[in-house]
């Protein structure tokens, strides 16, 4: 799961840079930001459930 997860963030993260190089694709870089917190919000939540059980 940990796996997939970082995963996720690289692909959120180069989509950003990605968004960032190319002026007209900005909404591809605020659209990896948002993906980008969302994953690791979700990643530290399982993990803190994970280590509550």
């Amino acid at each position: 799961m940990w796996i997939l997860l970082i995963l996720l963030l690289v692909v959120w993260a180069g989509l950003a840079v990605f968004g960032f190089l190319v002026e007209g694709l900005l909404w591809l870089a605020i659209l990896g930001i948002v993906l980008f917190l969302a994953t690791a919000i979700v990643g530290m939540l399982r993990g803190r459930a994970a280590t509550k059980e």
